[in-house]
């Protein structure tokens, strides 16, 4: 059995976000033993697909070390790219079938496109603990998938050194997962970028990730309204890597294009 890793978002090897993708399957595996293939990899997501009737219709989920995660935009993108770059997938159009209902992927030039719902946000107050968790004071507070966390500017985003443990307890209500929290911020003047951002999410065994898609699901939509336009240039300001999201704002979907690279091709002997 092939397994796959594969730098998501990515301009180039090394960059992005790499989510570890495993050949097709005929029938799930036992779940305790895709978890157990997930801790090993110690990826922030390896992707699981499962075989259908239909060569472009897959079954797909997502497993970080620690638990199975409802949505993953990274090691969706990763996944299109092993079926169509390293499988050969004859399709125009993929669809995966998700916790999260369809999701579909198209190839877009050198980019992939994927169609992903948007998610709801509102505004609340800073929740207790957020500003000692993270050293500075929030210029607004969202609750969404994620607590979101806008500050004054990109070096505010870009510096940041959160307390990780103290992110782990925080929880804007229901709905929202905790200890996951996604900081932004408008990008400078004169930047190739719109937006920056980072997201911690140790309540998901992930300290830092480097390119997060479901984000995005969040941040067009927002920022979409904050700036008056449904296309936004995004950069995930990962120190010592970076991922870059292309997000166009359709309705209750969000688009999202990315490049994908493979980098390990490996066997698993099991």
């Amino acid at each position: 059995m092939r397994q796959w890793t594969v730098d998501a978002f990515a301009s180039g090897p090394f960059r992005g976000n790499p989510a570890c993708v495993v050949e097709p399957f005929d029938a799930w595996p036992e779940t305790a033993w895709m978890q157990s293939l997930a801790a090993e990899n110690n990826q922030a997501e390896t992707a699981f697909l499962l075989k259908t009737a239909d060569p472009g219709r897959f079954g797909l989920r997502w497993m970080t070390p620690t638990l199975e995660v409802d949505l993953c935009g990274h090691a969706t993108l990763a996944s299109s790219h092993i079926l169509f770059a390293e499988l050969g997938a004859d399709v125009a159009k993929l669809t995966f079938d998700t916790r999260s209902g369809p999701l579909t992927v198209a190839r877009d030039g050198e980019r992939y496109d994927m169609d992903f719902p948007a998610r709801t946000f509102h505004r609340i107050d800073p929740v207790a603990g957020l500003t000692e968790a993270i050293g500075v004071e929030p210029v607004e507070t969202w609750a969404a998938m994620y607590l979101v966390v806008v500050l004054e500017n990109e070096a505010a985003v870009r510096n940041l050194k959160p307390d990780l443990a103290k992110i782990i307890p925080l929880n804007a209500g229901a709905g929202c997962e905790r200890g996951s929290l996604l900081v932004t911020a408008l990008a400078d003047p004169g930047s190739e970028f719109d937006i920056v951002s980072r997201y911690f999410a140790p309540g998901s065994g992930i300290p830092e990730d480097p390119a997060t898609g479901s984000a995005h699901c969040i941040l067009g939509p927002l920022f979409a309204e904050k700036l008056g336009r449904n296309t936004l240039k995004c950069h995930q300001a990962y120190p010592g890597r970076g991922g870059d999201v292309d997000v166009e704002v359709k309705g209750d979907r969000v688009a999202l294009r990315g490049k994908a690279v493979t980098v390990v091709e490996s066997r698993l002997r099991l």
